[in-house]
């Protein structure tokens, strides 16, 4: 059996290379080229046709949201090409069978899961991935089951049910002014494998396929992702980006191959460039969990640590045992949300003792229960808990 591939450290584009962007308003999408794709992992889409949905979590829990479309990943273990990809490996368009009906009943869907589980490894190596669920879930039940000492602050609802139900507001790509144009008139290269996506100069996703055909496909997708909603902000007031001119010096140039040469130089420019651009995730260190083990590829989620100074994104990856990485989707948080995140971390470093966490924060314990409110989770705090506080504070 292949050695499993090691948990992420951080994000590289290993096997990639990144070259000229092309901009549209503020819109700038930076090609990633792969110069030898193989065939041993291909990544189909398949649409559902209800795009709010119920996703099963596997463990007796499930959520509400938005799933336009889910990814087939066949693989095989030999290094052999996958027999089947496309149409055939994505299969038919996932259907309700009662939406007809005006219902209103929601599908409901594993956040990943084996195709079949017969003897034919054309059909056993098959995954179904929801994307950005996987990263978005880690992220979402970081901490859910605070807290753990029935601390006589806390509501009875925190102390029997936690965090449940936690919410996060995202855009559909649709939303962001541009990026549907920008995908429909933007030429795909040849040999390109991914993209890096800046919305206003802000670096709103990384996507990466294992090959050029998936990504062709797949290329439109990105208007169905969710997006942060910092950027509509960026795409509407940060003005267009701004295209990366390169003058050539003609007296350098005396043949095809010396312009060929010189082109060359200015697009690894360009792409190293725009790859520095992106040092809010690229190479910054990473928290990554093993959710899939397929032959020699591992399926993990990720997150940057939660600096507010800093960029701060989740992630899902397909990492060959060499450390190619052969799928990734990531997802940029918003400020609010990394404010959420890191109270609920501070929460649960200190047991969730109010006493405890307003010392370590700097604070006072009635303004970190009013800071608790502002951020959604006051329904964590005891009622009279809570009004004491606001009244002591105001």
């Amino acid at each position: 059996m292949a050695k499993a591939p090691a948990l992420l450290r951080s994000l590289s584009l290993r096997g990639l290379s990144a070259t000229h962007a092309q901009v549209f308003a503020g819109v700038r999408l930076v090609p990633l080229l792969r110069d030898a794709p193989r065939d041993d992992l291909r990544i189909a889409g398949r649409r559902h046709e209800d795009a709010w949905s119920i996703v099963d979590l596997g463990d007796g829990t499930a959520y509400c949201s938005y799933v336009p479309h889910a990814l087939v990943i066949g693989w095989t273990e030999d290094g052999s090409p996958v027999a089947s990809y496309g149409a055939a490996l994505a299969g038919p368009e996932v259907r309700n069978p009662l939406s007809k009906w005006g219902c209103g009943v929601q599908l409901l869907h594993r956040m990943a899961r084996r195709e079949a589980r017969g003897e034919d490894p054309a059909e056993r190596n098959r995954l179904r991935l929801l994307p950005l669920h996987l990263a978005m879930e880690g992220f979402l039940s970081l901490h859910f089951n605070a807290p753990e000492i029935a601390w006589s602050e806390y509501s009875r609802r925190a102390i029997s049910r936690g965090l449940d139900p936690r919410t996060e507001v995202s855009l559909s790509g649709r939303a962001i002014p541009s990026l549907e144009d920008a995908l429909r008139v933007f030429e795909i290269h040849e040999g390109q494998c991914g993209v890096l996506l800046f919305v206003g100069e802000l670096l709103a996703s990384v996507f990466v396929v294992s090959h050029p055909d998936d990504y062709r496909a797949l290329h439109r997708t990105l208007i169905e992702d969710f997006y942060e909603q910092t950027l509509l902000y960026a795409a509407r007031h940060n003005g267009d980006s701004q295209a990366l001119e390169h003058t050539f010096d003609a007296a350098q140039i005396g043949s095809l191959d010396d312009l060929r040469a010189a082109l060359g130089r200015a697009r690894a420019e360009a792409g190293a460039l725009h790859v520095d651009t992106a040092a809010g995730l690229l190479g910054r260190p990473i928290a990554a969990e093993r959710v899939y083990r397929a032959g020699p590829f591992s399926l993990q989620r990720f997150m940057t640590e939660l600096d507010p100074s800093l960029d701060n994104h989740i992630g899902e990856a397909i990492v060959r045992e060499d450390g190619t990485l052969e799928y990734a989707k990531t997802y940029r948080l918003a400020a609010g949300q990394v404010r959420r995140a890191r109270l609920l971390q501070q929460l649960a470093a200190h047991g969730w003792n109010l006493n405890a966490t307003a010392a370590a924060l700097r604070t006072t314990r009635d303004q970190l229960i009013r800071r608790i409110e502002g951020e959604g989770f006051g329904y964590l705090i005891a009622e009279h808990v809570l009004k004491a506080a606001l009244k002591r504070t105001r």
